[in-house]
Parts: C-alpha cells; structure tokens; sequence
C-alpha cells in the first residue's frame, strides 16, 4: 500500500491499556493556566522513567471552563489507579496549586473517581473550606495570592497508551518536518496527547537489553547509523527515523489520531523525502490493542 507514493508497511502497533483522566486548570489569565499546565505536565513523557505519562490536550476558552477564565484541559495516564492516583495528588500539589491564581476542575465525569481536593485540602490547615454546587463538592484552600479552588474528586477511565508509527525518510530534515506536520494534525483532535518533548520522539526504544537491568533499550533495528552492524529494518537509503507515541482516551482516539498524523506526515510524498510509514510491532507481547496500518489508512 502507497500513500502519495509513500510505502505503508503491512504491520501493527502495539497498544496498552491503562488508567486516565482530564484535568482543567484554569488562571487569571491564558498565560498562567499554560504556566501551570505545563508545569504539571512535565518529566511525563513515558512510564518507563516518568510514573506517567501527561500533555496538553488543547487550550480552553473562559465560555469552555467551570469557573469562566481561561484554561487548559490536559490529559495524565497511568498503569494502575495506585499510580495515576500518586500523579495525580503530586503533580497537582507541586505544580498547579503552586501557580499564580490558578484553579484545577474535573474535566471527565467517569464512574470511577481519584481524589483530588479530598487529599490537597489538608494542606490549609484547617481553614479550607467545602462548599457544594449542584452535585458537585468543591474545596476552598487558602494561599497567599487568594485562595485555591478545585474539585473534592476527579472522573477517571480506562484508556489506551502506546499507539505509534514511525516515519522513516532520506534525510534528518525531511524526518522531522513530516513529524511536525504529523503533530501539528494530531494536535487538532479531542482526547490524545503525544507526551513526548515536541510530540515527537527520536529514541525510540525495543524490550529488553543485553544490560539486565534495562527495561528498554535503543531501537537499533531503526537507527541508521547501524545498518551494517544489527538486524536493520531500513531500507538503504534511510537515514533519519522519527516515532510519534500517542495516548487516547480511547482506542478510537487513537486510530483517529494515527490516521491524521500518518495522512500529514505523507502529505508531501516521496518528494518530500519521507520513504515509508511503519510502526512498533513487538510481536504481540506489550498490550492487547494492536492497530493495522493499512486497515487504518484504506
């Protein structure tokens, strides 16, 4: 299969399941919410080294946020609910309660819930305050700039970690300009993030390791400069890979995601320099999503 001349490999990605929810976090002003959110979501780029993996979903208007100032919903995932539950109460501890007028919301209704002002409101010391609105309990944290609003518990669901493809093209330019057309499509849609710095991963890493106690290693059957010494996956004249890792809400976030990065990313065609589209493929052994290439761009 072609896309504008560029090869789809007849391969799969490899997805997992694991444990969400969106936040909103709202400020003064449209700057300060990004402050904050992208403070809370940072050193967030993989479960293997992170604890989580976190992004920014898309910006907010007033009209769009519980409390009518600006905001920015942003997305964390986690193995477990243990896990996403420590990410959750830390990050937004550290780095949202911290922030210059800011506020944090649930931005997802599930059934199951993680606390989030049920454990920060101990950090006013006794003068936090409960207040209920409608069916929702709200806390009330006393700071030095105000106070600190934010939801008593937060919606949590079962997403979908690890969707991905990889971009392999002639030269390191021409990889990463099909990669930020990819993130720039992606970045359009409802419920995914790329946690990745600039969405956009350049160490892309297989199971395993000749080192023990490695979890992951280099991806070497994709690094070019070892053609001649490994089992490689590239065609000769490959010399730049760049992989997209994408989180969703659900496995069809997912799949909608890939299809518009992998669309972007061969909008140029071959002229561009992007020789061909594949994906992680680990033969069935990291999670139980697994979405077709070809199936996903017919």
């Amino acid at each position: 299969m072609n896309l504008g001349g560029v090869l789809i490999e007849d391969t799969f990605a490899e997805a997992f399941g694991m444990r969400a929810t969106r936040l909103i976090i709202t400020a003064d002003s449209a700057e300060w919410a990004a402050i904050a959110a992208a403070s809370m979501t940072g050193f967030a780029t993989s479960v293997i080294g992170c604890g989580c993996e976190a992004g920014i979903e898309r910006h907010l208007p007033p009209g769009e946020t519980p409390d009518g100032r600006p905001g920015v919903a942003v997305l964390l995932f986690a193995i477990s609910r243990k896990d996403l539950q420590k990410q959750l109460i830390d990050r937004v501890g550290q780095c949202v309660l911290t922030a210059a007028g800011s506020a944090c919301f649930s931005g997802h209704d599930g059934p199951e819930k993680l606390k989030l002002g049920g454990l920060l409101r101990y950090f006013g010391d006794g003068f936090q305050i409960a207040k209920k609105f409608a069916d929702r309990r709200y806390w009330r944290i006393p700071v030095m700039d105000g106070e600190f609003v934010c939801d008593h518990e937060v919606g949590m669901t079962r997403g979908v970690g690890g969707g991905n493809f990889l971009i392999l093209a002639a030269s390191r330019p021409a990889a990463l300009a099909a990669a930020e057309r990819a993130v720039a499509a992606i970045r359009k849609l409802p419920n995914v993030i790329l946690p990745f710095p600039g969405g956009i991963v350049r160490s892309g890493s297989k199971i395993g390791s000749k080192y023990k106690r490695l979890v992951a290693s280099t991806n070497d059957a994709y690094c070019p400069n070892l053609k001649g010494e490994t089992a490689t996956r590239l065609p000769p004249e490959a010399a730049s890979v760049h992989e997209l890792v994408i989180d969703g809400l659900t496995a069809d976030d997912v799949g909608a995601a890939m299809r518009a990065g992998i669309a972007a990313a061969c909008a140029a065609g071959t002229t561009g320099g992007v020789l061909a589209i594949t994906a992680g493929n680990y033969g069935g052994k990291l999670g139980q999503y697994r979405f077709h290439l070809r199936e996903l761009m017919a």
